[in-house]
């Protein structure tokens, strides 16, 4: 019984509200609440409240405003991102980024400018 209600709580934690297939190709710009997950490619700009995660083969080519980052795929286009960017073993990042907390994994690429953000004391 408890371990349902565990991973009932965790399936509630990682909730995808917005899912763009690999198949997919999206031409426009995106703006959204959530937590959104892009396997596709996307050709605009992705402006959110909330989680952008990119899978291996997720693509975006334009610039990212998003409160945490999860980069599994590639990022062509400046990034801000109000909390963290977590660039994992496969995720590729193409352009300057302003962030607070920034993870890059052994073999994730970050080429650009880094602005890091300060919280006032």
């Amino acid at each position: 019984m408890l371990g349902i209600k565990k991973r009932s709580a965790a399936n509630n934690a990682s909730r995808v509200d917005t899912l763009i297939g690999k198949s997919t190709k999206f031409t426009g710009n995106i703006s959204t609440e959530g937590t959104i997950r892009i396997d596709g490619d996307v050709l605009g700009d992705v402006i959110l409240s909330g989680n952008l995660i990119l899978g291996e083969q997720g693509k975006i080519k334009g610039n990212v405003k998003s409160d945490n980052i999860h980069l599994s795929g590639t990022i062509e286009g400046d990034t801000i991102s109000a909390k963290q960017i977590h660039i994992s073993s496969t995720g590729k990042l193409y352009g300057d980024i302003t962030v607070k907390n920034i993870i890059i994994d052994e073999g994730g690429l970050f080429q650009g400018n880094c602005n890091m953000i300060n919280e006032p004391k």
